[in-house]
């Protein structure tokens, strides 16, 4: 599981901020929202270009280099803060993998070049690249002087992690393997004017022929009427069929054209949710921007369901209530910092408190 994340220098975040997720309180409800002493699930909320969308896409920066499962062509626009484009972007990632804790920490240039980078498990220095040289554990990854230098200067900005994954027979247990598997399985989405998504797959996929080719019509149905209460009449597909119709009346009408904009958003959810089961980390971008508030309410039911860890950004305060989380899962990004609620208070906050009334009322400051 990630525990903590840390960014510096990228976008708008001129100064580090740090997202920790290996230090929940105690409370004795909703405890499916932590696992192994880590948050699972949570919410993050902050006002209009506070950073939650940046904060999400530097979190997956690390899908770009250490995975093919790569899906945003302009995402090394406006990379670094404006404010100081020649120093790097520096990305912390600390994941707790079976028996590992994992440190890995790089910096790139505006460019989305590498210009240094280590990791360290369990406490010990793997390899550390930095000034152009290289340091490694050469009793785990032996290696002649000619690679080693090759790799310190790096000047095809090759990955150390990356070399190292293809370079030596690792067990299945490996914590390299265990990173590698982590990170190709983590998936950031939204969908507002376009839909867009980082991470998991490789290829784009037609929603419509998705439900279709997989034999989903009844069960995309169902989905629609649990979580948003519509009722869709789908036209049984036949073959070769690419287009989700429906019946409307006498004849019948694409669903494309019918569907809100919600529900349309909500079939992209669906397509990921049917997939989600060998996710490790999801992040869900403005999940309910067309969403009813109650509707966002059930989809959020339905992601913290899920085994892995999920989280969403969100603007809407019906969502912030303990019946469906707990205060320690609910982030509010402000100033360049993230917090719990509960580190936002010295109030004691239990489970028949009214969050989200306290929030309204200025109870939280970050």
């Amino acid at each position: 599981m990630l525990t903590k994340f840390a960014v510096t220098n990228y976008r708008g975040f001129a100064k580090r901020i740090e997202w920790d997720l290996s230090h929940p309180s105690n409370y004795t409800f909703n405890v499916y929202a932590v696992k192994d002493g880590v948050v699972k699930n949570g919410i993050v909320y902050g006002p209009n270009g506070s950073g939650k969308s940046n904060l999400a896409l530097a979190l997956f920066d690390i899908v770009n280099h250490l995975s093919q499962k790569w899906k945003k062509p302009d995402y090394y626009n406006n990379f670094v803060f404006a404010g100081n484009t020649t120093a790097p972007v520096v990305f912390e990632y600390y994941f707790r993998l079976g028996e590992y804790d994992i440190a890995y920490v790089y910096s790139k240039n505006a460019k989305g070049s590498l210009m240094s980078e280590s990791l360290s498990v369990n406490g010990k220095v793997v390899f550390n690249r930095a000034d152009d040289k290289l340091t490694i554990d050469e009793k785990s990854y032996p290696m002649d002087a000619t690679v080693m230098s090759n790799l310190g200067s790096n000047a095809n900005n090759v990955s150390i992690v990356n070399f190292l994954l293809t370079s030596y027979p690792l067990s299945k247990e490996h914590y390299l393997i265990q990173l590698q598997n982590y990170v190709a399985n983590m998936l950031w989405f939204r969908g507002l004017r376009q839909n867009e998504y980082i991470g998991f797959e490789t290829a784009t996929t037609n929603l419509d022929q998705y439900v279709i080719n997989n034999h989903l019509v009844d069960d995309f149905a169902e989905f629609l009427k649990n979580v948003s209460e519509q009722s869709f009449a789908f036209v049984k597909p036949r073959p070769n069929d690419k287009v989700l119709m429906c019946k409307y009346g006498n004849g019948q009408i694409a669903f494309d054209v019918i569907a809100s904009t919600g529900t349309q958003s909500l079939m992209l959810l669906y397509f990921w949710i049917k997939q989600m089961d060998k996710a490790s980390f999801v992040f869900v971008d403005e999940f309910d921007a067309f969403y009813h508030f109650k509707l966002s309410y059930e989809v959020c039911k339905q992601l913290f369901a899920m085994d892995c860890q999920a989280f969403v950004s969100s603007h809407n305060t019906y969502l912030m209530t303990n019946d469906l989380l707990r205060p320690d899962c609910n982030f509010i990004l402000a100033n360049n910092i993230i917090k719990p609620l509960n580190d936002c208070t010295e109030k004691e906050l239990r489970f028949g408190h009214n969050i989200e009334k306290m929030f309204r009322g200025g109870t939280f400051e970050v």
